[in-house]
């Protein structure tokens, strides 16, 4: 809805004609979200081979996970000023560069120091291009496509962890070297973007920007098909950025014009807000530790976990396909609540299939002879469950008929050289078969409630909350706020991103697995509130005009002018 100085009928024009082209310019930008989704998924998998081979507690796991997402989110700020400076396409580019040579660094690593620089590295190409390339596609594509094109962006993010899945699971056999494909391989299409983007234009709005007027028009016509769509798609923006002449706004951008800038400061608090709930909601602790979350429910064998890691990733990416095929159809706003409501009701049956398997834990039937001797505090607990508190314990036991029904089943401390075996006691040395040594899961029957509360949760999450923050931040800002705003908005998913990845494991010692994923619940819940309150609708309506719903008065259906 707008406000009564915008209630003048609108010149009626046909919609613009779409090059074929910008598909495949949108191709390979969206390259640049399957190395974010790539990397996202094999750390998974990889981590379940990692831990072993290198023998690393839960300070070090959480770190080789986490250092990417921190580099992320400091080059996802630094982002901002970048691509004002250099353009997008060269921001883009030399963010392929960097994973590449992140992804070779990962290959040959020694040892758990250089998997953490390499993981460093990579982390600086995904935060480039994580707030570059949505803002690219958005500013290449037609108004009436531009959702379902930033949308395919998100599609390949899902797309690059479900192949990381599948190339998890083929070499998750191989415990030597298996882990050095897993993380190299990333460098393939790395390569394939650098050498795409030799030949793709730069953004006509950033050309214009920076009064490259001639370059602008050759870009437009690789955009749209009609010669007048074209001038007068130029004739837009250009009258766009003389608005913005007129008003003060070019120059250099500083918080103090962005945040006195009342539709800016709107559409900032919005597209932040967006990225925050997308990231405590749970989404990378479900894909970076989904390996992880199926065994903690109680399935023991390593390529199995990595295997149905593999089917929530490959149901995140089928999701998203509908995602994009309705974002243009229901709208954004829509999109998102639905989304949300229903990662509420997921959140909750995975926490509650936690419970269960919390409620029924396996007792300690026997005490080791060791008890004695005990300074590592395992052979207290009575239960598997009370056993999983410390990561010091593990949980030994010996299987008959169902897998989770045991006998001769004791708390002993974990060999910390190698976490497959106890430091004492029946499974202190390796064998095939019964006892068997858990240290991070407990048999249960109620394994299955995992898997399918993670397959509900994606299959709401993956249409909405996975690609509408993305979709929505492309939109929001005017030309001369845009790398801004963008920067912020990612910079924000980042951060949250490292601490909810870098905390997750302690949070599940902490408040239980049930209480973490109840925690996600309550996270969720608020921000279908938020979203309700204050997201107008963005569908078919150009760049341009876009900004005009967060001034005063003008969207109906939030609390705006409540709060101003």
């Amino acid at each position: 809805m707008y406000s009564n100085e915008h209630n003048a009928p609108a010149t009626v024009v046909k919609p613009q004609t779409t090059n074929k082209f910008v598909y495949v310019l949108t191709f390979f930008s969206a390259i640049g979200g399957f190395l974010f989704g790539y990397d996202t998924g094999v750390v998974s998998g990889a981590m379940i081979i990692l831990k072993q081979k290198f023998a690393l507690n839960n300070l070090w796991q959480e770190l080789i996970v986490a250092i990417t997402v921190g580099f992320a989110a400091l080059f996802a700020f630094m982002g901002g000023p970048l691509n004002t400076w250099l353009g997008r396409r060269k921001v883009i580019m030399f963010a392929s560069v960097v994973f590449t040579v992140g992804s070779i660094v990962l290959a040959l690593a020694s040892g758990k120091e250089m998997l953490l620089c390499g993981r460093a590295v990579v982390g600086v190409g995904i935060g480039l291009a994580s707030m570059t390339v949505p803002m690219y596609i958005a500013e290449v594509s037609p108004s009436n496509v531009r959702g379902r094109l930033v949308s395919i962006n998100n599609l390949f993010i899902t797309g690059g962890q479900f192949v990381a899945s599948c190339v998890d699971g083929a070499f998750s056999s191989d415990v030597e070297d298996g882990w050095r494909y897993m993380l190299g391989l990333a460098a393939i299409p790395a390569t394939i973007q650098f050498i795409g983007f030799i030949f793709l234009p730069e953004s006509p709005r950033w050309l214009i920007q920076k009064h490259k007027e001639d370059l602008a028009i050759r870009s437009l016509q690789k955009i749209i098909s009609d010669e007048s769509d074209i001038r007068r798609e130029f004739e837009k923006i250009k009258t766009s950025m003389l608005e913005e002449q007129t008003q003060g706004k070019t120059g250099k951008v500083t918080l103090t014009r962005l945040f006195s800038d009342i539709s800016v400061r709107r559409a900032i608090m919005v597209g932040c807000a967006l990225q925050l709930f997308q990231q405590i909601s749970g989404i990378n602790t479900v894909m970076y530790y989904s390996a992880t979350i199926i065994q903690m429910s109680g399935v023991r064998n390593n390529t199995l976990a990595i295997w149905l890691a593999a089917v929530t990733a490959f149901v995140n990416f089928c999701f998203t396909i509908v995602g994009v095929w309705l974002v243009e159809k229901v709208g954004r706003r829509l999109l998102t609540l639905v989304s949300l409501g229903g990662v509420v009701v997921s959140l909750l049956f995975l926490s509650t299939g936690f419970f269960l398997s919390a409620l029924h834990s396996p007792p300690v039937t026997m005490n080791s002879t060791d008890i004695l001797n005990d300074t590592s505090g395992c052979f207290k607990f009575k239960s598997c469950v009370g056993c999983m508190q410390s990561t010091a314990c593990g949980y030994c036991y010996t299987q008959y008929g169902q897998p989770w029904n045991v006998t001769q089943a004791t708390c002993l401390p974990t060999n910390p050289d190698n976490t497959q075996l106890s430091l004492l006691g029946n499974c202190s040395t390796k064998h095939e078969g019964s006892p068997y040594f858990a240290s991070n899961y407990c048999p249960t029957k109620y394994s299955w409630m995992a898997l399918a509360g993670m397959i509900l949760y994606l299959a709401f999450f993956a249409p909405g909350m996975g690609p509408m923050p993305w979709t929505i931040n492309s939109e929001i800002y005017p030309q001369w706020a845009r790398s801004a705003g963008n920067a912020f908005s990612a910079g924000t998913n980042w951060v949250f991103n490292v601490v909810v990845s870098l905390t997750f494991l302690d949070v599940t010692t902490a408040l239980t697995y049930q209480g973490a994923f109840l925690l996600y619940a309550g996270f969720a819940f608020c921000g279908f509130i938020f979203i309700f309150l204050f997201l107008p609708e963005t569908k078919g309506k150009p760049l341009e005009e876009v900004q005009e719903l967060f001034q005063a008065g003008v969207y109906a259906g939030t609390l705006w002018d409540h709060l101003y």
